[in-house]
């Protein structure tokens, strides 16, 4: 069915159509025509605080959102929703105080207007805010915990503004600190945001919120250039890498164990991902390996990724120093039994 585009000529537009277009200035929330609302990151309006018993909202803008009626847009003056309900004497409250758009259309109210609400919850042994009704356009603004006066309690409200959700443009940085916020998925690959928990920006993978240094594990696949080893009951073989642009580390952990076999030939170690063509075979990158029997015995060496492949060996002497390297195999540097260690680390550019 044909709409109206914004801003043509001898067009009219009725306020749905409007607010629905309005959709398009904000952060989608992962389905058609949806917005995610709050106020702006950094905007001090709307705070919300307590003189004695009276709660008081600063001036402020914010966005409201209700599902097919897209975005609303409103402003307050500095108000005052109410007066604080007092403490009961036995049980903490949790109270809510929220921005309203009043829409008639919407709720049959009769009313069209915006306005601060202060709603009391319920005293409870184990209190939580209470939500507005179903046909109301709101969004949260603050919590007040109100503990109860007996047993020695003194009864003096705290606000919090943990509830307050913030809301950025389309491609724009979104500050998250609520668990809910921090949990919810992306709605894009390449969204980004900056998590107050971790201090860091995030960036959505598609499945994952990540991080440059994050860490993540994958198992390596073992290999020989005869027979390839097993790594068997009671043994394991584990990996873990991090990824900065094309820098990649990575750090492999093999245990051996009384099922592990060794296999035949020079050893490999799967990376998780190739490394990038950089010429020669000449040309490679070097870390660090070593090889443990606990208790007895250490094992230095090198390990290496060559130009243009996919897995890192590792390479030590084989008697006095000065003699050439040989790449470690099922007796290369030692013979290999249950319980002992390698530990390979190495940090390359990915293909």
């Amino acid at each position: 069915m044909p709409t109206d585009p914004l801003w043509l000529p001898t067009l009219s537009y009725d306020e749905t159509e409007l607010r629905l277009m309005d959709l398009s200035l904000v952060m989608a929330d992962g389905t058609a025509r949806g917005a995610r609302p709050g106020l702006r990151p950094g905007d001090p309006g709307m705070a919300v605080t307590l003189a004695g018993t009276t709660v008081n909202v600063s001036a402020g803008t914010a966005t409201l959102y209700r599902s097919g009626q897209g975005l609303y847009r409103a402003q307050l003056a500095a108000t005052s929703p109410g007066t604080l309900v007092a403490a009961d004497a036995s049980f903490s409250r949790i109270d809510l105080v929220y921005l309203r758009v009043w829409d008639t259309a919407v709720d049959a109210s009769g009313l069209r207007k915006a306005d601060a609400v202060y709603l009391p919850g319920t005293p409870s042994g184990t209190p939580a805010a209470p939500n507005p009704g179903a046909t109301e356009i709101y969004i949260r603004l603050a919590t007040i915990t109100v503990p109860p006066t007996g047993s020695g309690g003194t009864g003096a409200a705290t606000v919090s503004s943990a509830v307050r959700q913030v809301t950025v443009a389309p491609g724009g940085v979104l500050p998250v600190s609520s668990a809910a916020d921090i949990a919810a998925a992306g709605t894009y690959v390449g969204q980004v945001r900056y998590n107050t928990a971790r201090a860091m920006l995030e960036t959505w993978s598609g499945t994952a919120w990540v991080a440059p240094g994050d860490w993540t594990a994958y198992t390596p696949t073992w290999t020989a250039s005869v027979t390839n080893p097993v790594v068997g009951a009671g043994g394991s073989l584990t990996g873990r890498y991090t990824v900065i642009g094309k820098s990649v580390t990575v750090l492999i952990s093999l245990l051996a164990g009384s099922a592990t076999t060794y296999g035949n030939g020079e050893w490999a170690f799967s990376l998780p991902f190739a490394a990038a063509n950089i010429g020669t075979a000449a040309r490679q990158w070097l870390g660090a390996a070593l090889g443990i029997v606990p208790g007895s015995a250490y094992w230095p060496g090198t390990s290496q990724v060559e130009s243009n492949t996919s897995v890192v060996r590792a390479l030590s002497p084989m008697t006095a120093a000065g003699s050439a390297n040989a790449r470690w195999a099922a007796a290369v540097p030692q013979t290999w039994a249950s319980g002992h260690q390698l530990n390979i680390e190495i940090t390359y550019e990915a293909a």
